[in-house]
């Protein structure tokens, strides 16, 4: 809803980074997949696989220049990371650098990170409806 706002080479960094986040517990499972490639179809980009040993988490980061579309960008991974039910402690970790990288406070990235996990189990509700 809210990726279609970044700029393109935002985008293409949020890919990247979504695929890294999701790649973190060492699974990158079914609805973690279903969950990027929805976000490839809101922002009208590709899905292109990443290669993990290339990945600059700190070069991607800086891609992000509005405070904007920091939280959008953040908003989307902690959708991402709850989608499964299990925020591991890899997951935690790079959301924390992540978060310290944009100046997000800790108060901040746990509302976004209770609004990930709602905002995960609707996408799973909605997913019931329309299958039904």
């Amino acid at each position: 809803m809210l990726l279609m706002k970044l700029r393109a080479e935002e985008k293409f960094a949020f890919l990247q980074l979504a695929q890294y986040v999701a790649k973190l517990d060492g699974e990158y499972g079914l609805k973690e997949r279903e969950v990027v490639e929805e976000y490839c179809t809101e922002m009208g980009i590709e899905n292109v696989e990443i290669e993990l040993n290339a990945f600059d988490l700190d070069a991607i980061l800086n891609l992000f220049l509005s405070p904007k579309n920091q939280k959008i960008a953040m908003l989307a991974l902690l959708v991402l990371v709850h989608i499964d039910d299990r925020y591991g402690i890899n997951e935690h970790k790079v959301i924390s650098k992540i978060a310290q990288t944009f100046h997000i406070d800790d108060k901040t990235l746990h509302l976004f990170s209770m609004w990930g996990k709602m905002g995960s189990a609707l996408y799973e509700q909605a997913l019931s409806f329309v299958e039904k």
